[in-house]
């Protein structure tokens, strides 16, 4: 109950009861609920200022844990990005230079995403500039791992190819010759038996008994077998692809024929003294893109470096040669 107020009145020395008009009551109210309402808004603002409402604490629980998150996700990215470095040193650096092919471009291995802003919709917020930069950098990190992979089929193309190229490349002795007695005479300037004249033997002759097996020297196809009472004689060429021939001279018989297929290893005729030979024996040349090479350096499935040594050295002495 309100505490009832009184004044006192000189004129009739008495205390009079002070009866508060309707305005100044609406005021005096008025006054109370303003100043209330400044206290609670006081209130508040200390509150929301020194103290976490629910929602809030959960809002930033959340976000530590989302930093967290994002955090390890950049150490993942790191992780990756070193393997890929790896990955592409090993690629160009090994891999690539076994197969004989170009190391993969930097501008194909570091290709731009620009042009359109793929991140637009995710401007406008608060901590956008961390979303799109991990966007960005994760964008990269698949474009490089595609990039990697693609180079990684092309490997394995090469690797196929390179296994096929290394079964046809004329990599071992034409006839059987592990003592490397049968070495007659090598590639250079040589007598010509016949016209007794200094001329330049393209090829290696090796002695041997007729009939003595010969066989192709790599895997490839005849594409020749001509029977002659002149120059090669009897004589066997076989296109090994990759741009190697051979040719196997002086022939007494054939053991194929025109457009087969051949092996390394198969027997593919038998040694003979036929066209302008002196002796028995296998007049051997191997041409690469057209022009003859030196046979010797093709032996590498056969011989160890001391063998190789030796051999060089026996078909360097004999100073005729036998076609």
């Amino acid at each position: 109950m309100a505490k009832t107020k009184y004044k006192f009145n000189p004129d009739s020395l008495r205390f009079d009861r002070i009866e508060l008009t309707v305005r100044e009551r609406l005021l005096r109210s008025l006054a109370f609920l303003v100043g209330s309402l400044i206290i609670a808004a006081l209130y508040g603002v200390l509150f929301f200022i020194f103290f976490n409402s629910p929602k809030e604490k959960s809002l930033k629980r959340e976000i530590a844990q989302l930093s967290l998150q994002y955090d390890m996700m950049n150490r993942e990215m790191d992780k990756v990005e070193r393997v890929l470095d790896h990955l592409q040193e090993t690629d160009d650096n090994l891999y690539r230079t076994i197969f004989e092919a170009e190391p993969v471009s930097v501008s194909l291995r570091e290709a731009g995403v620009g042009g359109v802003n793929r991140y637009e919709e995710l401007e406008g917020y608060d901590y956008s500039d961390i979303v799109i930069e991990t966007a960005g950098r994760l964008n990269r990190i698949m474009k490089r791992v595609y990039v990697q992979s693609t180079s990684f089929d092309d490997l394995i193309n090469l690797a196929a190819e390179k296994e096929e190229m290394l079964a046809a490349v004329p990599a071992i002795q034409p006839i059987s010759n592990k003592d490397l007695k049968r070495t007659a005479s090598g590639w250079g300037y040589r007598i010509h038996p016949v016209y007794k004249i200094r001329k330049f033997h393209y090829g290696m002759d090796f002695t041997a008994p007729t009939g003595t097996e010969i066989y192709s020297t790599g895997n490839g196809t005849v594409v020749s077998v001509l029977r002659s009472k002149r120059g090669f004689g009897n004589h066997i060429i076989v296109d090994h692809g990759y741009g190697y021939t051979t040719l196997y001279a002086h022939l007494s018989r054939f053991n194929v024929k025109k457009g087969q297929k051949v092996k390394r290893g198969d027997v593919i005729g038998h040694v003979g003294n036929t066209g302008l030979s002196t002796a028995p024996h296998l007049h051997y040349e191997i041409k690469l893109n057209g022009k003859n090479v030196d046979p010797a350096n093709y032996y590498f499935n056969d011989l160890t470096p001391e063998e190789y040594e030796r051999m060089i050295e026996i078909a360097m002495k004999s100073g005729q040669s036998f076609d």
